[in-house]
């Protein structure tokens, strides 16, 4: 069954949808801030959001804007009905479809599995493995180990979690910010140096030659990529 979060400052909207989606054996997550809802899809295998547009700290636009970076999740903005050009920006940038304030139920769960009739028709409901393998390197994400040429590898949470994303993506090219605000769950700000640290430290403990990387590659200016062809 699908697993779905509810993203709206106000607290009785979110209490309305979880009883009109209960019933239909959802698992159900909620955010109040669109950072939250970043934190909880980062965290957590959701296939459907429910957007609330205007939210503290983070509002809708914002969230699905750096939703649309990393996933294909349906999104589905929630809006009122003076919000209509930020209805049609949120569609420009990524969200697949609206429902208007106050809510149909029917109309609700409607929208909702047609939403996940088209993403499990395109495989987006297909579980993520949990063994990542590239060269010699194998990461199992449920037993959190990571060996190189059958050895066992100690990294730190932070490590892990890098090399997770760039396995997750091989040969994708993430710039130090992007990295930081995967892995950090906040924005860079300048703090995008210490991406540089962690990566030095990832060869040290993955490469043969950490001067000259196997895996693990710089492209000069624009960020990290995990090589694929090993």
């Amino acid at each position: 069954m699908a697993n779905i979060l509810i993203c709206d400052d106000e607290r009785d909207i979110v209490s309305a949808l979880k009883i009109y989606l209960s019933s239909e054996g959802y698992t159900l997550y909620e955010a109040y801030t669109g950072r939250e809802a970043l934190e909880i899809v980062r965290k957590h295998e959701i296939h459907l959001i429910l957007m609330d547009i205007m939210m503290p700290e983070m509002d809708g636009i914002a969230a699905t804007a750096k939703l649309r970076e990393e996933y294909n999740i349906p999104i589905i903005l929630l809006t009122a009905k003076s919000e209509d050009t930020d209805k049609v920006l949120g569609l420009n940038i990524g969200a697949d479809d609206y429902i208007t304030k106050p809510f149909n139920p029917i109309e609700v769960l409607a929208r909702v599995r047609s939403q996940l009739r088209r993403y499990t028709s395109l495989g987006g409901m297909e579980q993520r493995p949990s063994k990542l393998v590239i060269g010699g390197i194998v990461l199992d994400d449920d037993t959190k180990t990571v060996t190189v040429d059958g050895e066992p590898v100690n990294l730190t949470p932070i490590e892990y979690n890098i090399l997770l994303l760039l396995m997750r993506h091989p040969g994708r090219v993430y710039s130090s910010a992007q990295i930081y605000e995967q892995v950090w769950n906040e924005a860079a700000f300048g703090s995008e140096g210490a991406v540089a640290v962690h990566i030095r430290h990832l060869r040290e403990k993955l490469e043969i030659t950490p001067s000259e990387p196997r895996y693990l590659k710089v492209v000069w200016g624009l960020g990290y990529k995990m090589e694929p062809n090993n």
